[in-house]
């Protein structure tokens, strides 16, 4: 039986290069959890093993059914309560997040839903499985970067991607998305990967 690997299937959304880059997608359908706080705290450590053991749920039940898939990278949301406040002007405890991982197109809600139940009666002691949902995104027209290094360094590779958008005359068009291609708890921090991604639109959109 031949494993999906979603990383190797589309490059695109897994690769991205050390200079900003425009780059569309298509509808996207993912496992999910909503949360707030610190990244180092409790909550989201429980958010983000919640979101794994349903994937891992998941992927447990195609296999079965002779769809096996690699489960692939974790991802992140972020934003901020106030449309004048970035992340880095306030406390990290009131950083809002959605993290999300990738499914396959064969996987639908009601697997995700199995899947669910089947870890919250398993792992009674983790129960914020229970908000872990099934959600499809399309982001479309995107900007995105590489971003290599630690996380704290990201405002420089922001940077870059803000006067690319003001140069190719886009604007924002939704939340900032992050791949986390490295392990933290492996990775040397100076050698970490992250790809940094923005939905964006053309400006006389806009204004039209």
């Amino acid at each position: 039986m031949e494993k999906l690997d979603l990383a190797k299937a589309y490059k695109t959304y897994y690769t991205a290069p050390t200079k900003p880059q425009i780059v569309e997608f298509e509808p996207i359908s993912y496992v999910t959890i909503v949360g707030k706080g610190d990244p180092d705290g409790i909550t989201f450590a429980n958010a983000t093993e919640a979101l794994y053991t349903v994937a891992y749920g998941v992927k447990g039940h195609c296999k079965k059914a002779e769809k096996d898939f690699t489960v692939p990278k974790l991802e992140g949301q972020w934003w901020v309560d106030g449309d004048l406040r970035t992340a880095l002007e306030v406390p990290r405890e009131e950083w809002h997040w959605k993290l999300l991982i990738r499914m396959p197109e064969f996987v639908t809600a009601e697997l995700v839903e199995e899947a669910r139940s089947a870890a919250l009666a398993k792992k009674k002691e983790l129960k914020v499985i229970a908000d872990v949902g099934y959600e499809t995104l399309h982001e479309g027209l995107c900007v995105q970067m590489l971003h290599v290094g630690p996380y704290a360094t990201e405002p420089e590779t922001l940077a870059q991607i803000e006067h690319f958008i003001s140069q190719e005359q886009l604007s924002y068009r939704g939340l900032h998305h992050e791949i986390y291609l490295s392990d933290p708890r492996k990775m040397d921090p100076a050698r970490m990967k992250t790809i940094l991604r923005y939905p964006v639109q053309a400006i006389e959109l806009v204004m039209g």
